[in-house]
């Protein structure tokens, strides 16, 4: 590398967040500082999925240095049950208090301001630092789910006028930055119909590390630290979900799936994650004797976790699809086991998980149940789906791989 950038990443969501938009984010600041740019990050102080503060974290500026990344916290409002108003506030607090943090990297003019939504509130103002450090500085923003779109779709915000205000406002900030990007086929495209022209507008996937999440076979597999922990035999099906637990996830349908297979003795539901309707999920599995709720699980441990499943689960709901491309189905894929998923024909989830697994119309319950017991009734079927996983996070989603197309791309915009 010839050329080392001066970038600056702004969003909400940051390491040490072990799931969704933070954990990438961090791997992909570490990853860009390791490859000798300088890089600074402001973001909120680490809060999600549990929507609380992290425990050795405080709800105030602080500025600290992670592994070779400069990075400046700011205060934030975090409701607990976040509704659609709530949410909104939660978003604008941040913007709020991280406008001043963010006009002060003027001084330092970066060549590139990495915005990342959700917290398209942030945009407007990375687009201003933008203009103030002047043409040098060059604007990205990078979208891992229309958050816009999300919270009309699932219900969380109302009101005609009130979406043609922001569908309004949204169009014209997407025109302004230099590179738009998105992490599915289905999400670049969607870009379009936003406004975005196809020469400002980039797929930038996801990834996964491939070395660190791999198949278990043979006696690894028996010898996997959760199923010994949990006392699982070798013919006992664990079904697995691990996440954020949140309304676009649809877990309401996989408590009644739970129900719907309860009479088969020899499958363990292991149900990990944090979120505002994880409470609902534990209510409506009371008494289910096969089912365990577990919080999240820690990322060195990640390997044997993925590993501990004969199936994973990945239910969301309608208004959810090619809005969002969940984050949890590349460590899925990378370990080799087969998935069932809820989306609608023709999303890319349905496409992935169509050759991984199973896929079924969101909200359906019954079909869901069906897809499963016919990976439950045939282990060489569920071997088949595995390797297809796997094929396709290694063709796909590796860590290297895209993060070196997207190093490219900031010299291609930059150059």
């Amino acid at each position: 590398m010839s050329v080392a950038l001066n970038i600056l990443l702004y969003g909400l969501n940051y390491a040490p967040e072990p799931v969704g938009i933070g954990k990438y984010s961090g791997e992909l600041a570490r990853w860009l500082a390791a490859r000798g740019h300088s890089v600074r990050v402001i973001t909120a102080p680490p809060y999600f999925p549990a929507w609380h503060i992290a425990a050795g974290h405080h709800n105030r500026f602080s500025l600290e240095l992670r592994e070779g990344v400069r990075v400046r916290r700011c205060p934030l409002w975090v409701p607990r049950q976040p509704s659609g108003l709530k949410r909104l506030l939660h978003l604008a607090s941040f913007a709020f208090s991280s406008l001043g943090p963010l006009l002060l990297q003027r001084r330092s003019r970066p060549d590139v301001v990495i915005t990342v939504a959700p917290a398209f509130f942030c945009a407007s103002a990375a687009l201003w630092l933008g203009r103030l450090c002047g043409s040098r500085t060059l604007t990205w923003l990078h979208i891992q789910d229309f958050e816009l779109d999300a919270a009309f779709e699932l219900g969380l915000l109302k009101g005609r006028l009130l979406r043609s205000l922001a569908e309004t406002w949204e169009r014209r900030t997407l025109r302004s930055f230099d590179r738009v990007s998105s992490i599915s086929t289905a999400m670049v495209q969607k870009l379009g119909t936003k406004g975005v022209v196809p020469s400002r507008s980039l797929l930038l996937p996801n990834w996964v590390d491939l070395d660190a999440i791999c198949p278990q076979l043979g006696s690894a597999r028996q010898e996997n630290s959760y199923r010994r922990e949990f006392g699982i035999t070798p013919d006992q099906i664990v079904l697995l979900y691990s996440g954020s637990m949140n309304k676009k996830q649809g877990l309401e349908m996989l408590a009644e799936v739970i129900q719907r297979l309860s009479a088969q003795p020899n499958l363990v539901w292991l149900l990990a994650g944090e979120g505002p309707t994880k409470e609902e999920l534990i209510h409506a599995t009371a008494g289910l004797p096969q089912v365990r709720h577990l919080p999240l699980q820690p990322a060195e441990r990640m390997d044997d976790w993925l590993n501990a499943a004969d199936i994973h689960l990945l239910p969301q709901k309608a208004g959810a699809a090619d809005l969002v491309l969940p984050s949890k189905l590349l460590g899925i894929l990378a370990s080799g086991r087969p998935l069932v998923a809820s989306s609608p024909e023709g999303s890319e989830l349905s496409l992935l998980a169509g050759n991984a697994g199973r896929c079924v119309p969101p909200g359906d319950a019954a079909a869901f149940a069906d897809a499963l017991h016919e990976l439950i009734e045939s282990a060489e079927l569920r071997a088949q789906c595995g390797e297809l996983a796997r094929q396709l996070a290694t063709s796909h989603f590796s860590k290297d791989a895209v993060l070196q197309r997207f190093e490219q791309q900031l010299f291609a915009l930059h150059g």
